[in-house]
């Protein structure tokens, strides 16, 4: 018996190719790619699967109703029509989260609050009691989109944004978010087969998200709770043979993972937070300036990095992105090097010719992931030798 359904798993821009790959990896069925979002099919235990191991979704929303509206009256009144009792009761509690692309609604609080009615309504009209809404750490999330003049209804089976790993307990100021960090490893072509460095790792993003995905570890193992866990049908014996079928894929790392900040703050929080996701045994963290380093490896290199950004840098601007293309060029050959910069103007800078750029987006800021490749030797030599 298939007891599989439609689900959506939200992406950020740019990575839902990333995602449908994952998906397919993972064993879904009918993948197909949106915008900063990917449909798929699953059953029940897959959806467990895709929360725990997914690592540039956001979201896993599963669809339960969906129809046409053209005025609040109408959204009432088909909301209100709906069967609740199978996913709320009276003592549960809820929250609406609402995204709108529709010239009649344009105002998301107002439209959660009009769904929140006809729930509530429809409650206490049927059983003459009403679930509450918690909006920090309700039972159930509705997620409602209207697009135009369709609407979906589905329910959050994550809760929290998945970027909520479970293992950040410390971050500097605009630390990397954790889904984000983990795309543009994978963009990189990261797969744990050769040394990594991130020379500016700040709170230690990229260095324990590149442990994981080189020791096949799920992303949210250490995570401690999704929305799902509260639902009625939640099945916790099946999800903790997905967690135990999970760990056995794991498997082991024979390489370098390594991370400098100048920051001694920074160093400390990255250290925590890499034994918070149990994998200090293959990071090492130290104290130093990228601009006074050397290769650490006689061996391919793999380097990503968030360059800082803000105020102070922007007096320094040109002079620390001709540093970056400097050391690159004196310290790194065997490299490929990549990092990520909202500051287009700053690239001219670097001094080398990326053979890479890839639009993301960091939080709102349009950037760049770019790549350097430095060669062993000239690139010039390295073209005759092949020939």
């Amino acid at each position: 018996m298939n007891n599989n359904f439609r689900m959506v798993a939200k992406t950020l821009f740019g990575f839902e190719e990333l995602l449908a790959k994952e998906l397919r990896n993972l064993g879904a069925g009918n993948v197909i790619e949106g915008v900063r979002s990917v449909s798929f099919d699953g059953d029940t235990g897959f959806m467990y699967k895709a929360n725990l191991c997914l690592r540039t979704a956001i979201k896993i929303i599963k669809p339960i109703h969906s129809f046409t509206v053209r005025n609040e009256n109408e959204l009432y009144r088909k909301i209100y029509q709906m069967d609740w009792t199978e996913v709320l009761s009276t003592d549960s509690t809820f929250a609406i989260d609402t995204t709108l692309f529709s010239d009649e609604f344009t105002h998301s609080l107002y439209v959660s609050q009009k769904v929140k009615d006809a729930i509530v309504d429809k409650f206490r009209d049927t059983n003459g009691q009403r679930p509450n809404v918690d909006v920090k750490f309700p039972d159930m999330r509705i997620n409602v989109h209207i697009h135009k003049e369709h609407c979906n209804v589905s329910l959050d089976s994550s809760g929290r944004s998945l970027h909520h790993r479970g293992y950040r307990t410390a971050t500097n100021i605009a630390p990397i978010n954790e889904v984000l960090a983990s795309g543009l490893l994978l963009l990189s072509g990261w797969d744990g087969q050769s040394d990594f460095l991130d020379p500016m790792c700040g709170s230690g993003t990229f260095l324990t998200e590149a442990a994981m995905i080189a020791c096949n570890i799920p992303a949210n193992i250490n995570r401690k709770e999704f929305a799902f866990e509260k639902w009625n049908d939640f099945d916790e014996e099946l999800f903790q043979k997905i967690i135990d079928s999970s760990l056995n894929k794991t498997r082991e790392f024979h390489h370098k993972i390594v991370g400098y900040d100048t920051a001694p703050s920074a160093v400390r929080k990255s250290i925590d937070n890499i034994a918070n996701a149990n994998l200090s045994e293959y990071i090492h963290v130290e104290r130093k300036s990228f601009f006074e380093s050397t290769k650490f490896t006689d061996n391919h290199l793999h380097m990503v990095f968030n360059p800082p950004y803000g105020e102070r840098l922007d007096l320094e601007m040109e002079e620390f992105y001709a540093s970056i293309g400097d050391t690159l060029k004196q310290e790194y050959p065997g490299t490929d090097a990549w990092f990520i910069t909202s500051n287009l103007e700053a690239l001219k800078f670097v001094g080398l010719r990326p053979s890479r750029k890839i639009k993301v987006f960091n939080s709102q800021l349009e950037s760049r992931l770019v790549k350097y490749v430095m060669y062993e030797g000239s690139k010039k030599a390295k073209f005759q030798n092949k020939g």
